[in-house]
């Protein structure tokens, strides 16, 4: 299997230019920034052309929301263009406005309606990934919340952001979380804290599918050139 080099979706960064940039140096897929698919539904002209992706770098749509009829609607009228990888569910956000509609991080604990959500994305006939965290907190990291959500999922894969919700970036993230991931049987991405080539290589070497790289790609974009010294 081939290990993927993916940029994290982050906001205000990846736009086409630099998603383009990162996909020159060796990512794989990138992502666009995170839009709300009822936005999108009502065909709001500036989530609209968020979504855009003006040439052939492989990128999927990040979405956020939980109401299958928005999705429903923006899917009938959707027009993928030539770049268009599929979509990517967005399971991470823990901005606190997101958490009280039950969407981003909240969608953690939301296992059937993600599972609806990712079967609906499919039968339109696009792949759909989800972008993930450890739950909401340390009590459903500890009881497993994330593990349940990948095992009833059927993404095509769950890029697993090693940090609760109620962790900001200054904790650490926790990579040994990533054997259990693996044991469900799905593909599974490790984003958070992926800087060097050793953590790639400690990574490749455990089973999973690929790594997700956001902030280190921020700072400097070559850092997608790791996978050719990988082999």
């Amino acid at each position: 299997m081939d290990f993927k080099f993916m940029l994290a979706p982050m906001e205000r960064i990846t736009t086409p230019e630099f998603r383009t940039l990162c996909h020159k140096y060796g990512a794989d897929l990138t992502f666009t920034e995170n839009s709300r698919v009822a936005n999108l539904a009502k065909g709001k002209r500036g989530e609209v052309e968020a979504i855009q992706i003006p040439d052939d770098t492989p990128t999927q749509i990040q979405l956020s929301g939980a109401r299958l009829d928005d999705y429903e609607k923006f899917l009938a009228k959707f027009k993928p263009e030539n770049g268009f990888a599929g979509f990517n569910l967005n399971l991470g956000c823990s901005a606190p406005s997101y958490m009280r509609q039950g969407i981003g991080a909240a969608m953690i604990k939301r296992v059937s309606r993600t599972a609806e959500i990712v079967h609906m994305v499919q039968k339109a006939g696009y792949a759909c990934s989800v972008k993930m965290r450890l739950g909401e907190n340390k009590f459903e990291k500890k009881t497993g919340t994330y593990l349940n959500l990948i095992n009833n999922v059927d993404a095509d894969f769950f890029a697993v952001h090693a940090r609760t919700a109620a962790q900001t970036l200054d904790d650490k993230a926790d990579f040994h979380v990533y054997s259990a991931c693996k044991d469900t049987g799905k593909k599974i991405v490790a984003n958070g804290d992926i800087r060097t080539k050793e953590q790639i290589v400690d990574l490749k070497k455990s089973g999973l599918y690929g790594v997700m790289i956001g902030r280190a790609a921020k700072v400097n974009p070559r850092v997608f050139e790791f996978k050719a010294e990988l082999g």
